[in-house]
């Protein structure tokens, strides 16, 4: 059986539980409350790593993927980059020549960036238009009714764009397109001496309603998601204060869900700035009439029909750098919208 070692009896020189050792000075409370202060900051500096540790290897992974290429192409901007420099691997820096002749050339300003600008800008007002009208008629539809045109716009976005865009190539088709073909039964037209795809105009009209037909069942769904959030009571204290249905629209509606309308507004900027294949896919639309080029066409062209790649990757950091801008603006205003609204909350 074991035996406990009696303990040493204290003596006056010995601390007491708690007390500091003999020869130190207890902390004041100064150094006990920088101490405090120290771990503190510690503390928020782990809380603040956290989240950039966990995202570090997402945030690599998109370093290797996108800021890399991007950091090429912009590298590649500054160089007379072309078949010769392909083959010999060497680099000729010209500098800034590729931005100076682009921003130099009256084709930018009076063809190429009018092109871009104005036909993104119809595309998204009446992406958005279509869209919020199509959700709205989904809001009053039964059940069933509202779940067949869901499933029915859908089909037009589920619709690959190259598909899509042959479709209303077909439609417009001057020799055996069934609107030609229409029209000219009716004597509204000559069907052999109209060509829809030759006139700047006409062809971005054709490609507007292709972007606009792709487009606007996700404006639907999206706006359609956020009317749902709205309360039924501010709707019925509408009615009863006798508002009409253009007026709950315009101070019920579109304040309550302004926020959702910023989004889809930014996105279909990104995405309508940005077409390509409706425009390439088209007659003309491939370089072959320079008057129909917006700038993601024309930098294809530059690049890989001139083989002038370094003016190619030029124009597209131009254009970049303009939906950068037109982005941050948009992205600005729907967080000074959320910042607003806490305000208000509080």
């Amino acid at each position: 059986m074991a035996t406990e070692t009696p303990e040493a009896p204290r003596t006056a020189e010995d601390p007491q539980p708690g007390e500091p050792a003999p020869g130190r000075r207890p902390p004041g409370p100064r150094a006990t409350a920088a101490a405090r202060a120290r771990s503190a900051r510690a503390a928020r500096r782990r809380r603040r790593a956290r989240p950039w540790l966990l995202l570090a290897p997402a945030l690599l992974t998109v370093g290797a993927l996108l800021l890399w290429p991007l950091g090429r192409v912009v590298w590649m901007s500054f160089q007379d980059y072309g078949l010769r420099e392909i083959v010999s691997g060497r680099t000729n820096f010209t500098g800034t020549d590729n931005y100076a002749e682009i921003l130099g050339s009256s084709y930018l300003w009076t063809t190429v960036l009018p092109n871009t600008v104005l036909f993104a800008a119809a595309c998204v007002v009446l992406t958005v238009v279509l869209g919020t009208l199509v959700a709205l008629l989904l809001q009053r539809l039964g059940p069933f009714w509202r779940n067949l045109t869901a499933g029915t716009i859908m089909m037009a976005w589920a619709m690959p764009a190259v598909t899509g865009t042959y479709v209303w190539i077909w439609l417009f088709d001057p020799l055996n397109g069934a609107v030609v073909q229409s029209l000219g039964g009716l004597g509204l037209l000559d069907p052999t001496a109209t060509n829809w795809f030759t006139g700047r105009f006409s062809f971005y009209a054709i490609a507007t309603l292709n972007v606009v037909h792709h487009g606007f069942p996700f404006v639907a769904v999206t706006v359609y998601a956020g009317l749902l959030t709205i309360p039924r009571e501010l709707t019925e204290a509408g009615i009863v204060d006798g508002a009409g249905a253009w007026q709950r629209f315009w101070t019920i509606t579109v304040p309550s869900i302004k926020p959702v309308f910023l989004v889809v507004v930014i996105l279909s900027t990104i995405w309508d700035f940005k077409v390509f294949v409706q425009l390439y896919l088209m007659p003309g639309g491939n370089g072959a009439n320079p008057q129909v080029l917006n700038l993601g066409v024309w930098s294809y062209v530059e690049s890989f029909a001139q083989r002038q790649y370094g003016m190619g990757a030029a124009i597209a950091v131009l254009l970049t750098l303009l939906l950068l801008g037109i982005t941050v603006g948009y992205v600005r205003a729907l967080f000074s919208e959320s910042s607003g609204e806490k305000g208000d909350r509080l």
